[in-house]
């Protein structure tokens, strides 16, 4: 049990944006010297790690939710509400700049994956955002691959893989149903290419 904790802590969808962004400073050739990078990521980081985990501990203390796991479609409603805002604004001010329009593309896809997990609150869905995460990066490193003709082999495959990992442990958790694990991931995967198609 404590493995499937510290797989679904690790991969958190708070932190795989940042591991992203640091995968995708790495692999894709840009403009920006290390100083810009480190203090967009700083950024990126505080939006999308700090603001959400302060939001959680607040809403834990006005005990408007039981625990950090956020367990109930209930509880779940405004700190996602929240984040689709956060995500929407840092797609809108990364994509109008243009050596950053990739990361405003990946930024616009995961709003719109948590825009589509919220409309399924209406059908008692909970979709696993942990899978729709994971999710994500594999489209997007898909795109990105595409995009600059330079496929990333390594990156896809381990993230198919680990997001195998992490469907196995929200299942051994009970934090959803298989249907819920999956929902996520496809959400997420097809996120991407859905919003790399209308901008």
């Amino acid at each position: 049990m404590k493995f499937y904790k510290t797989i679904s802590v690790i991969l958190h969808p708070i932190v795989i944006p940042t591991i992203g962004v640091i995968l995708y400073f790495l692999l894709i050739p840009n403009y920006l010297n290390s100083k810009q990078k480190l203090i967009l990521l700083s950024l990126i980081f505080t939006i999308t790690y700090v603001i959400p985990l302060f939001v959680l501990i607040l809403f834990k203390k006005l005990k408007l939710i039981k625990s950090f796991n956020v367990n109930s479609i209930k509880e779940r409603k405004v700190p996602i509400a929240i984040m689709i805002v956060l995500f929407y604004l840092l797609g809108n001010t990364l994509f109008r700049v243009t050596p950053l329009d990739d990361l405003g593309l990946l930024f616009y896809a995961t709003c719109g994956a948590l825009v589509f997990i919220y409309l399924l609150f209406a059908f008692s869905l909970k979709t696993s955002i942990h899978l729709a995460s994971m999710g994500i990066t594999t489209g997007f490193f898909l795109i990105i691959g595409a995009k600059y003709n330079h496929s990333f082999p390594i990156i896809v495959i381990a993230s198919i893989l680990l997001s195998g990992i992490l469907a196995n442990a929200r299942l051994h958790l009970k934090a959803h149903t298989t249907t819920e694990v999956y929902l996520g991931y496809f959400i997420g995967f097809l996120s991407p290419f859905i919003t790399f198609y209308f901008l």
